[in-house]
């Protein structure tokens, strides 16, 4: 077994790992389709029934048949689990009765549940609110669970299908349970064919002579739609499938490439060659529209140059995936690298071969790899560059490798003359060989090549008769002298070999230990400036690095964490965090600067920016750079786990306070509403009441009658709130026009709107909207009594309604003071005013109610001012209404509807 097909014992115990505790689950198989009426149901049953042939227990625990005769003939044969009846807002709703499920496969081994729609929505009230949560609890109790779903059902696809058919659909899977799903079968049908299916009545049957099938092929089921459908699952499914290749690949050392997609791999030499390899290779990959990745191999003796970092950071910013890898011989390497990756395009330089010297490495990897494309990229006639680290002055520690591996060379002639009549010259050699190794181990590949020489050169002089000469009695000695020679530099090349590779796992497992404890700290950190603390002790102890930690407020403005070190460019900080890129020293961005600035990237946002000053005028090496990528990375992360405490924490605190508020709320409504109600009729009975009152007691009794329903109405508006607020209010939905409400809240406000001139302008043919009428009433009036109380006696009131994609906007237009500058959204909050302090009655209640009641329907309010040449000339309110689907529209229900067919 070769180096480039030895397994990594690492990913074996992890897929081992993987494998018992995928054992210990359920199978989960989805029946994947473009859209409805493809037969995912149809095809599910009929696999079921095979299955059940087979002795496998089946049972159905939810299957939506929609009444097509061929699917309930096949469910019919098939046992089920009876639905669970769960109570919801007075009526009883059949669900799927998970414990029923759990207890099957309890008593049945091996035992299948049919899960259809696996994006579907429990009622309220069910142990978990999806339906795919249940089919995880089934597969976690050891359970199989086959299930159906369509494209748009993905989250990560969710939006796209939403843009191409203009329906979204609310009911979604995540993408997770897909990827891990344990088998995909893709149900599939042209266009065409669903479309004539679709006429024909198997896709939506034809119920009471309606056109449901004709609106939905008007709509949703448009050939386009499909196509673009059609297209997104199969390419989803082929990502999958693809993953799948990759994790057998990578589980299967030595498997040859599969061409199945192209991808190329650029190898990056250490001479500056390697740029015209990479831009290459860019180009290529554009052409063909593929992904690509460039790798360096460090071998012993030719360490990571700074030509190769220029490169490599080039094929970063020219989009390529790079790595680099540390392995004694290139080819193999490489071979182990695009293989691992399925890499089919292998794009290196072209070097000619010239004798003595090995074969290239082309050739190498040619030997090894008969399944891998080799792309050789031509280059220059100019004399090879040797890598950076071969062209540096040597350092004193080098010198005094050299110095050392004489001494030690000499010592070893010394220890080995009197020893020359009990010892053999055979064994003398051993010693010399000896000393080789041991310089070789201590001080490098140079030093051993000397110490190789010199141990001929001294055992020759001083052991070879003739002694103290280089001359030699016997030819034999000769073949002695270029044997030893050469097993001398082979084993002192291996050993500085190994050295470096030893050093080089060393220093990897060194950084993978500080990451770890860097991240250990950070998983306990609770505020900022532990996060900054543990973060310059990380940058101090392995860079030496000062260091600085800049974290962003709600208005994306930076601020300094205490215990910075490093000297700040706010500048610079600024303009890294704005557009979420690299900045300063030693990037294409500001280098002049004295810092390096990271920003701070994590899941959701850019939380901040890093920066570090390095100790030294060196540039950062690429690992160097990775290395504080990934430090960047832990700190964003823990910055944001951070943030999201404390929202959590605001968020219960207010939760709490808005309960508490809400309950007092309640409780003083109720005790408050029946004095009131007693106070009303107490002054109505003092008018009634013999002898007849006189004007000034007639004038009190009605100011104490009109303050006793003001005050009342307050009381029913803090009573409506708290139920709102609640979720108590049931909304009594029915089709109803909007021209029978908006009338109904003008004949409300008849009083309060008299002597002014109000427009209504509907324009014919708005649909019907399925709304409480009550509610939405209440809504109009709060608005048209505000319109009454602050704005100018006698100024006009409009209200208009358009028709805008499937909502309906209603507009409401007064001539007033407008609303205050910059609280047009605050209003909408409880117990918020226009005007701080008012002689107009009321305690900022009515645009709160109406935003409930406007959301409890589904739809939005907001508020703006009408400008003229920047004059404010009144206020504006849009209410946005969903259109929904009323029943003589069936046809249009069917693309709405679309999502939960199958």
């Amino acid at each position: 077994m070769t180096e480039s097909t030895r397994p990594d014992p690492d990913a074996l115990l992890a897929r081992v790992q993987q494998e018992e505790a995928r054992a210990q689950r359920g199978s989960l198989k989805i029946f994947f389709g473009a859209s409805a009426g493809v037969g995912k149901t149809y095809a599910m049953l009929a696999a079921a029934r095979v299955a059940r042939a087979q002795g496998i227990p089946v049972i159905i625990g939810v299957v939506e048949t929609h009444g097509r005769p061929d699917t309930e003939a096949l469910a019919s044969d098939l046992p089920r689990l009876p639905l669970k009846h769960v109570p919801y807002r007075g009526h009883l709703l059949h669900e799927f009765d998970l414990d029923a499920a759990l207890a099957f496969g309890a008593l049945h081994k091996n035992a299948l549940v049919l899960l259809d729609e696996l994006a579907h929505s429990n009622v309220a009230g069910s142990r978990h609110p999806k339906r795919w949560q249940d089919a995880e609890e089934l597969l976690a109790a050891g359970v199989d669970v086959w299930s159906t779903m369509n494209v748009q059902h993905l989250e990560s696809l969710n939006d796209i299908v939403s843009g191409i058919t203009g329906v979204r659909v609310w009911e979604t899977v995540p993408d997770r349970l897909f990827d891990e799903a344990d088998e995909v079968v893709v149900v599939d049908l042209p266009p065409d064919e669903l479309l004539e299916r679709l006429k024909t009545g198997k896709v939506y049957l034809s119920r009471d002579g309606d056109n449901r099938a004709d609106r939905a092929a008007a709509n949703f089921f448009r050939k386009g739609n499909l196509l673009a459908l059609r297209e997104l699952a199969l390419r989803r499914t082929a990502d999958r499938v693809d993953d799948e290749m990759r994790a057998y690949r990578q589980g299967s050392a030595g498997n040859p490439v599969w061409p199945n997609r192209e991808a190329l791999l650029a190898a990056v030499g250490p001479g500056a060659h390697g740029e015209k390899v990479v831009r290459s290779t860019a180009r290529m990959a554009a052409q063909l529209d593929v992904s690509w990745h460039a790798v360096h191999v460090e071998t012993p003796g030719r360490p990571l140059g700074e030509a190769a970092q220029h490169t490599l950071r080039l094929a970063e910013s020219l989009g390529a995936t790079t790595a680099t890898l540390a392995a004694p011989d290139t080819a193999t390497a490489l071979v182990r690298y695009a293989r691992e990756h399925n890499l089919v395009r292998l794009v290196l330089g072209r070097r000619s071969r010239r004798w003595p010297w090995p074969r290239s490495v082309a050739e190498r990897i040619a030997a090894q790899a008969d399944d891998l494309d080799l792309v050789q990229v031509g280059q220059a006639a100019t004399p090879e560059t040797r890598p950076v680290a071969a062209l540096a002055e040597p350092t004193d520690g080098a010198w005094r490798g050299y110095l050392w591996a004489t001494a030690v060379c000499c010592a070893t002639a010394l220890v080995a003359t009197p020893l020359l009549g009990v010892l053999e010259l055979s064994n003398i050699v051993m010693l010399f060989l000896l000393t080789v190794v041991g310089v070789g181990l201590v001080f490098g590949r140079g030093p051993a090549v000397l110490a190789a020489f010199l141990g001929v050169g001294l055992f020759d002089f001083f052991f070879v008769p003739p002694s103290l000469t280089f001359a030699v009695s016997d030819v034999q000695y000769l073949v002695t002298f270029a044997v030893m020679l050469v097993v001398a530099l082979v084993v002192g090349q291996l050993t500085a070999g190994l050295k470096q590779q030893a050093e080089a796992a060393m220093q990897r497992e060194h950084r993978v230990r500080s990451l770890y404890d860097m991240s250990r700290d950070l998983s306990a950190a609770l505020m900022n400036s532990q996060v900054a603390e543990i973060g310059a002790r990380f940058l101090t102890s392995e860079f030496g690095a000062r260091s600085a930690l800049l974290v962003a407020d709600e208005q994306d403005r930076l601020h300094t964490v205490e215990g910075a070190t490093a000297s700040v460019d706010t500048a610079v900080a600024q303009w890294a965090f704005d557009r979420g890129e690299e900045a300063g020293r030693g990037t294409d961005s500001l280098p002049a600067s004295a810092c390096l600035v990271l920003p701070l990237k994590a899941p959701m946002r850019v939380r901040g920016v890093l920066v570090i000053e390095p100790p030294g005028p060196r540039p950062w090496g690429l690992e160097q750079r990775r290395l504080l990528q990934t430090c960047a990375s832990l700190l964003a992360i823990s910055l944001e786990r951070i943030h999201y405490i404390d929202v959590a924490q605001s968020s219960t605190v207010q939760i709490e306070s808005e309960r508490l508020r809400n309950s007092l709320l309640s409780t003083i409504s109720h005790d408050l509403r029946t004095p009131l109600t007693s106070m009303v009729g107490l002054a109505d009975a003092l008018e009634l009441t013999p002898p007849g009152l006189s004007e000034a007691q007639r004038e009190v009794a009605s100011a104490m009658r009109q303050s006793a329903q003001r005050m009342s109405a307050l009381v029913n508006n803090l009573l409506d709130m708290a139920r709102l607020q609640a979720g108590a209010v049931q909304l009594n939905r029915a089709w109803q026009p909007l021209e029978e409400v908006v009338g109904s809240a003008l004949a409300a406000c008849g009083d309060t709107l008299s002597g002014r001139d109000v427009r209504v302008d509907l324009p014919e043919g708005l649909p019907l909207l399925h709304l409480d009428a009550v509610l939405v009433e209440r809504v109009l009036v709060n608005l048209l009594e505000n319109a009454g109380k602050y704005t100018p006696a006698g100024s006009a009131i409009h209200i208009t309604a358009r028709v805008r994609s499937d909502t309906v906007v209603l507009s409401l237009e007064d001539r007033g003071p407008g609303l205050p500058k910059g609280r047009e959204e605050r209003i909408f909050e409880k117990f918020e005013r226009g005007q701080r302090e008012s002689a107009t009655p009321g305690v900022g209640l009515g645009l709160a109610i109406c935003r409930a009641i406007v959301q409890a329907h589904g739809g939005t309010i907001e508020g703006y001012n009408q400008t003229l040449d920047g004059v404010v000339q009144g206020a504006r309110f849009d209410i946005t209404l969903p259109c929904g689907l009323p029943p003589s529209d069936l046809g249009t229900q069917a693309s709405s509807e679309e999502p939960s067919a199958t």
